[in-house]
């Protein structure tokens, strides 16, 4: 089973966020590019867990920025976390963290 559990804040910049979590996990992030997502940062950890931040606004078809989560317009920064199982751990850090709020989760 993975789970998918998704985070936004306002609280920091993507950037910002990616550090703060490096922090506080055994994880490096890495700053990637992509036509679609624009700029974000990728983690991956030792149990395949992939850790995830980006902007909510990504670049759209017309020049003008879309929105990746549009049930959360008012969210800057997402937090995607993919992991094999749910993780207590990692629940509990990410819980820790002020002004990052869990939007959704699914299981599949």
């Amino acid at each position: 089973m993975t789970v998918t559990d998704t985070y936004g804040t306002n609280t920091y910049t993507a950037q910002r966020l990616a550090g703060l979590l490096a922090e506080r996990l055994p994880a490096a992030f890495a700053e990637r590019e992509s036509d679609y997502f624009g700029v974000y940062f990728l983690a991956t950890l030792a149990d395949t867990t992939r850790i995830k931040v980006q902007p909510n606004a990504i670049p759209g078809d017309d020049g003008e920025d879309d929105l990746l989560e549009d049930d959360y317009p008012d969210v800057s920064v997402l937090l995607i976390v993919t992991a094999p199982a749910g993780d207590q751990l990692l629940n509990t850090e990410l819980a820790a963290i002020d002004g990052l709020t869990r939007l959704r989760s699914s299981r599949s």
